[in-house]
């Protein structure tokens, strides 16, 4: 029996240990809000929700609430959002909000030799927030992508605000249908930035003036769209085949390169240590520009590629053409006989659906990143073997590779051990192996991680730049996101030409907010890596499964991103002009009943179901 004394001595450990288990508790546990914010963001092209552009220079109708004294895009919001469904869905799991979106540069005009900012269009986007008694997402929109303003060609006049790679600045672009600008953001000290400041600051002037009922209708304030580094030939240019040329190799990010080495090494000497260079000094260190294969080299430490950071990625698409249903399918990875690792079937591979509708499906991608970095030099023989699909492994593909050492020594087969037994492919497997290509060789040059570190912080530096710009003001207390890709989820895409992961880890006080497409909306890549992050909670900026959903699985998606910790969901929604009206200047990712492309009309029909339960 457990004495008076016993329980004076261990109560208070006990409660101890209750606090901290609520402590530890209180921070793995995801905040689950009660409903989830739906909020659609609507067209900035559309002069009620922006400055009239260069390709719509009439002014806004006369008659219009937009263009009348002390009018706002209320009415516009509120016929496109009524259309899909009440504020609060019945069953309360859903709330319906906007995305309202200032697009920085589109609110400048010129005045003499100067910009300044268009206060009327400022004016009319924050009345908005007045106007319409719903929650609302604020997103500060400026990134490389154009907005048709004619700020644009005289901000790429400016070498200082352009990116650079080993061939020097990058020109203007195109993705698709839009115009890609390569803003750098390696200084904060250029025109791009000070305009982008310039707005920012009378947008937030401006709401700070809102009454605070106003403003507690603000739910979170994204920061500036994607933001990562960039690269030659945007559209095609995000995989392994093209010449490697990546930003930013500017005077004021080499500086910035070499300061970071002398930060890290504290000694010229220890930094030669750990990458096996001469260096004189730290001025004499150059980002990595060259490739050995083709370009001549005063030191191994100038050489690199997609994959001279130290790892190999292995990937490919598998197609089952039996119908049924399918088990979880694995890739098993063999080097040199010995089993290294697996990848799960199941990524996204738009461009095999698009080749091959037939499949029904665009999930049948898979990727493992092979850490080459430690091997010996020589060929070394890579098998995949396909599990999941009958009782034996299938033989999907072998690749010889060869990992090279610094002096390009000719390579020698290295030994390899016998492979399970295995079944050849038949008619009823589909598959391909991009990568790696056959009797490819792999160099690894160790100061091209610490080059790829650099630039990831290069990018969460310029977001905290603008995080804190923000926090200065009244909205200090509101949760600001970043609007980040996730390159990760793509299998066939190089993630370090984006520089992108340190953003997506923890800084600061702003809150993950990313953009996803196709499998991560649903599957389980993004999952996967979202619960080994340390994040809490999370914005989805940008929404699209690429496909049509029944309302069914569509709630299970959404449902799991609630309980995930999702504060928001931001889809693209096209504007109704009129009570009833068409939707106009339609978005091709846009949920609407008139938009056939990626199943958008029936995932219109199905958040309006769900909007309605």
């Amino acid at each position: 029996m457990m004495t008076r004394r016993f329980w004076r001595v261990a109560a208070p450990a006990v409660a101890l240990t209750a606090v901290a288990l609520g402590a530890w508790l209180a921070w793995h546990s995801p905040a689950q809000p009660s409903r989830l914010l739906m909020a659609p963001m609507m067209n900035v092209i559309d002069p009620c929700l922006g400055a009239p552009s260069r390709a719509a220079p009439a002014a806004l109708d006369p008659a219009s609430e937009c263009d009348r004294e002390g009018g706002s895009a209320a009415g516009l919001i509120e016929r496109t959002l009524s259309d899909l469904g009440p504020r609060v869905s019945p069953n309360g799991r859903f709330e319906l909000g906007y995305t309202l979106q200032f697009p920085l540069l589109r609110l400048l005009r010129e005045q003499g030799s100067d910009w300044v900012v268009d206060q009327q269009a400022v004016e009319r986007l924050v009345r908005t927030l007045h106007d319409v008694d719903r929650p609302a997402i604020v997103y500060l929109f400026s990134t490389h992508f154009g907005v048709d303003s004619p700020i644009e060609k005289v901000l790429m006049q400016d070498p200082a605000n352009l990116a650079v790679t080993p061939v020097g600045s990058m020109t203007q672009d195109r993705y698709y249908a839009s115009d890609v600008y390569p803003w750098t953001f390696s200084s904060t000290e250029n025109g791009i930035t000070r305009r982008r400041v310039q707005v920012i600051d009378a947008v937030v002037d401006e709401i700070c003036r809102l009454p605070q009922r106003d403003r507690d209708k603000i739910k979170g304030v994204t920061l500036l769209g994607e933001l990562h580094h960039l690269f030659p030939n945007f559209q095609a240019g995000m995989g392994f085949r093209e010449r490697y040329l990546v930003s930013d190799h500017s005077a004021a990010s080499i500086s910035g390169f070499r300061a970071f080495l002398a930060a890290r090494f504290g000694s010229v000497a220890a930094l030669n240590q750990a990458v096996g260079a001469d260096y004189p000094s730290f001025d004499a260190v150059d980002p990595p520009s060259r490739d050995i294969r083709s370009q001549p080299l005063t030191r191994f430490t100038e050489h690199i590629d997609s994959f001279a950071h130290g790892t190999l990625p292995i990937s490919g698409w598998v197609h089952l053409m039996a119908p049924g249903a399918r088990e979880q399918l694995w890739v098993r990875i063999y080097r040199d006989g010995e089993f290294v690792g697996r990848a799960a079937v199941g990524l996204s591979r738009q461009d095999v659906f698009e080749a091959r509708p037939e499949f029904g499906t665009a999930d049948v991608g898979w990727r493992f990143d092979l850490d080459h970095a430690g091997l010996a030099p020589g060929v070394h023989r890579i098998d995949l073997i396909l599990e999941g699909h009958g009782d034996t492994g299938v033989l999907i593909g072998t690749r010889h590779v060869s990992v090279m050492d610094r002096n390009q020594t000719t390579p020698r087969d290295v030994p390899a051990k016998a492979l399970p037994i295995t079944v050849p492919a038949d008619a009823s497997v589909l598959s391909y192996v991009d990568l790696p290509a056959e009797r490819s060789s792999y160099y690894y040059n160790p100061l091209v991680p610490l080059w790829h570190e650099f630039r990831g912080s290069q990018v969460v530096d310029y977001l905290r730049y603008f995080d804190a710009r923000v926090r200065r003001s009244c909205l200090s207390e509101v949760d600001t996101y970043i609007h980040q890709i996730t390159p990760f989820t793509n299998p066939g895409w190089d993630v370090n030409k984006f520089a992108v992961d340190a953003s997506l880890a923890p800084f600061g006080r702003a809150h993950l907010g990313v953009s996803l497409y196709g499998e991560p909306t649903y599957g389980t890549s993004f999952f996967d890596w979202y619960a080994r992050s340390k994040h809490k909670t999370y914005g989805l900026t940008e929404f699209h499964p690429l496909r049509a959903m029944a309302p069914d699985e569509a709630r299970r998606m959404f449902d799991h991103h609630r309980t995930s910790g999702a504060q928001f969901l931001s889809f693209f929604l096209d504007t109704r002009t009129a009570a009833g009206s068409a939707p106009v200047l339609r978005n091709q990712f846009s949920f609407d009943p008139a938009n056939p492309s990626f199943g958008s009309d029936r995932l219109y029909d199905t958040v309006k179901t769900l909007l309605g339960e």
